[in-house]
């Protein structure tokens, strides 16, 4: 079964010989106070930073997932209000999530398919989601250049759960930007990223919250070190590494996924089927949405199943009148091109 899931999705081909050799060389065991378990940190964010194009100065941090990221940045970076700009069922879990935390937290939901509002919003984090794995959009680094230009004294963050590895980001657009490792990193689930910048840094600094054990300020001691607060998924660590060093620029991969998208786009469209959003100017390159009656988006899932073509779920509110296409780095181009062609005999 070929996995299309937008996550947890299909994994890189050499990730069963990468932990092998794991366990071979003792990284399943590895203490992770230990020299060796430093330097792989030291070796796994050099990787990371180097094909991703992330700035020297900003600091890699290692987390358990994007909703941890959530939490983290509630309790360490926001004071009284964050403001989050969404228009699917991610950004709006972001906003309840944070409104636990900080009840001053404010909303502002949008069409999902216009282009996301750029105004003077006046708030402490303006929180982001960058690739909508819910709906199939996305948000372009020309209006996040405009809205950080329109709000220079906010930090910006920015979840980028669904297009980190998959797509050329622009880092400096953002403070804090974070991605769970399950989507277009082609690794397993229980792993994220979160990057942060000197201003995010300084700010976490300056507020000082230490109440938590994932407290900002506390794992940005301990990236000092190239450790974490906590006892980390070294094998995920390890992973990340291994594939990273054998991956080309991000920017590369971009141009093939853009591609992929703009291929499976254009067939969509002659089919009886369409893609869920009609603004092409928003879509997302790496997870497509479609659209149907559930009886046809039901008939579909069927018949791809039965072909070895796992196919995701539409998600929230859209489960039964969509699905979903994972188009992540991971999954072959070969792969690809069997299921289109499976979509073309429909």
């Amino acid at each position: 079964m070929i996995s299309f899931y937008p996550g947890p999705s299909q994994v890189y081909a050499k990730i069963p010989a990468f932990v092998k050799d794991a366990h071979r060389t003792g990284v399943l065991s590895m203490n992770h106070r230990s020299p060796e378990c430093m330097n792989l940190v030291k070796r796994a964010t050099a990787e990371l930073k180097k094909k991703l194009h992330i700035h020297k100065s900003y600091t890699v941090l290692f987390l358990s997932s994007a909703t941890e990221c959530w939490e983290v940045i509630a309790q360490s970076l926001v004071q009284q209000t964050s403001l989050h700009i969404y228009n699917g069922a991610f950004g709006k879990k972001w906003f309840t999530y944070t409104q636990a935390l900080k009840p001053d937290a404010i909303s502002i939901p949008f069409d999902r398919e216009k282009t996301l509002p750029v105004d003077n919003y006046k708030a402490e984090v303006l929180c982001i989601t960058q690739n909508e794995t819910s709906n199939g959009t996305q948000v372009n680094m020309e209006t996040l250049r405009q809205l950080r230009k329109k709000n220079p004294d906010s930090l910006l963050a920015i979840d980028a759960t669904s297009s980190m590895g998959g797509q050329a980001l622009d880092f400096s657009l953002g403070d804090v930007w974070f991605a769970s490792a399950q989507k277009c990193f082609g690794l397993p689930a229980g792993f994220a990223v979160m990057i942060c910048s000197p201003r995010a840094v300084l700010r976490a600094q300056q507020i000082h919250e230490c109440a938590h054990y994932n407290s900002l300020v506390h794992q940005l001691q301990f990236a000092e070190k190239f450790q974490t607060t906590h006892t980390p998924n070294v094998l995920a660590i390890y992973l990340l590494y291994r594939v990273f060093q054998e991956l080309p620029s991000v920017r590369i991969v971009h141009k093939r996924l853009h591609q992929q998208a703009v291929a499976w786009y254009n067939l969509l469209e002659t089919k009886t089927f369409n893609p869920l959003v009609a603004n092409a100017s928003v879509r997302s390159d790496t997870v497509v949405a479609v659209t149907g009656s559930p009886a046809q988006i039901n008939r579909i899932k069927t018949k791809a199943r039965k072909a070895g073509f796992l196919l995701g779920d539409g998600y929230g509110e859209l489960k039964s009148s969509t699905f979903r296409i994972a188009n992540f780095p991971a999954i072959k181009p070969a792969d690809i091109l069997s299921l289109m062609r499976f979509f073309e005999k429909i």
